[in-house]
């Protein structure tokens, strides 16, 4: 059962991402829970884990990490595409 919620924070995190990116409509489901996980390992790496959590992830950290993970992905595949 706590996989299912990690999945879901996941999803919630990555397309709070993408709206902040304004990337969030080009992604889709598996896109947003991807971004919200790897975002959360990797905002969390690097702030710690402050602040409300849900699911064992620190939501803050877990938003800005995913926001960089949406904005250099998209940048590289914005790239690619030209």
């Amino acid at each position: 059962m706590h996989w299912l919620w990690v999945l879901i924070i996941g999803a919630i995190i990555g397309t709070i991402a993408g709206a902040i990116t304004s990337k969030g409509k080009s992604m889709g489901w598996i896109a947003n829970i991807v971004a919200g996980l790897v975002g959360s390992s990797i905002g969390e790496a690097i702030l710690g884990s402050w602040g409300p959590q849900l699911a064992g992830m620190a939501i803050i950290p877990s938003i800005i990490g995913a926001v960089i993970v949406v904005a250099l992905v998209s940048f590289f595949v914005g790239k690619s595409k030209n």
